[in-house]
């Protein structure tokens, strides 16, 4: 593992240590809480596939939001 991709790691680790930490997350629903997930892990995924590519993350992020939501809406 070279340090450039180890830097992806550690900035993607560090969003989700973010929105673990968010102030708003108590007032949240439980739907919302999982569109917030998995926007975090498809963005991290999303940048992991593409190498990185900024197109892949938000790709990955917006679709991790929706299956996030339908998947919250269940419970």
């Amino acid at each position: 593992m070279n340090i450039k991709t180890l830097g992806k790691y550690g900035a993607a680790g560090l969003m989700v240590i973010a929105m673990a930490g968010c102030s708003s997350w108590d007032n949240m629903s439980h739907r919302q809480k999982s569109a917030v997930t998995g926007a975090g892990i498809g963005g991290v995924a999303g940048a992991v596939v593409t190498g990185g590519g900024v197109l892949g993350t938000v790709g990955g992020a917006a679709i991790g939001g929706v299956i996030g939501d339908q998947v919250g809406k269940n419970k």
